[in-house]
């Protein structure tokens, strides 16, 4: 199990002005982009949700890794996967993005799926298959059971990957860290809990602090707090 677990969510990526599509401005095409990725919109018009999907990942050009990414990759490459476990519920993949700068590929636990991949509608279990394979407005299908294949991202109304997996090294591990989150999606907004009561010690970086059980609070972007917080985390290792 894991020393340090970090959990990041949308304000890791902020610095690197990667789109919100979820909250004020979160609008496509006239449409509530949160109406969109649900199992019922897929359902109801699969090429509309291909198409927004597909929209998505063309706003990711040019966007690259900011320093908090570095910073944590710099963690994970100068410790170790089985000693820091990256926890995300971004889906733009900035954080391999910045495992990648370093030569590196990196490990990270994509809680809510990952805008690069797609999956088989009807199996989880059958071979995903890159984005970049498939047209942003085609269907493509499975190559096992010859399914719909739908975006590889975990829709409002079901369970995030790995939660199992990632309970067990929130009550096993020495320390927390949740960079940019909001505190109010579940079930990340326990994450805290649950590393509290393991014993872990629980810090926050975000700019606007949730307030809520943490032993720490770097009230400030990720892009500033993380690379001076692994500074110091890497000192006391290697000193």
């Amino acid at each position: 199990m894991p020393e340090i677990v970090v959990l990041s969510g949308a304000g890791l990526s902020a610095a690197s002005g990667v789109p919100t599509f979820r909250g004020p401005g979160g609008w496509w095409r006239g449409r509530d982009a949160t109406e969109l990725a649900t199992p019922e919109a897929f359902s109801d018009d699969p090429d509309l949700v291909l198409e927004f999907y597909g929209a998505r990942r063309a706003a990711l050009a040019g966007i690259e890794p900011n320093d908090g990414h570095r910073a944590l990759a710099r963690l994970q490459a100068t410790l170790g996967a089985d000693r820091v476990w990256l926890v995300t519920q971004n889906v733009d993949g900035l954080l391999q993005a910045a495992g990648r700068e370093l030569g590196l590929s990196l490990t990270v636990v994509e809680m809510h799926g990952t805008l690069w991949s797609v999956r088989c509608a009807q199996d989880a279990d059958h071979p995903r298959v890159s984005a970049t394979l498939v047209a942003p407005e085609a269907r493509g299908t499975c190559t096992v059971c010859g399914g719909l294949l739908r975006p590889d991202i975990v829709w409002f109304g079901e369970q995030p990957f790995a939660m199992d997996e990632i309970r067990d090294a929130l009550l096993d591990c020495d320390t927390f860290v949740s960079v940019g989150t909001s505190g109010l999606v579940y079930p990340a907004a326990s994450f805290v809990r649950v590393a509290a009561y393991g014993g872990a010690r629980c810090i926050e970086v975000n700019p606007t602090p949730t307030g809520g059980g943490f032993h720490e609070v770097l009230a400030e972007g990720a892009e500033v707090g993380l690379p001076r917080w692994v500074d110091g985390v890497l000192a006391r290792a290697q000193g």
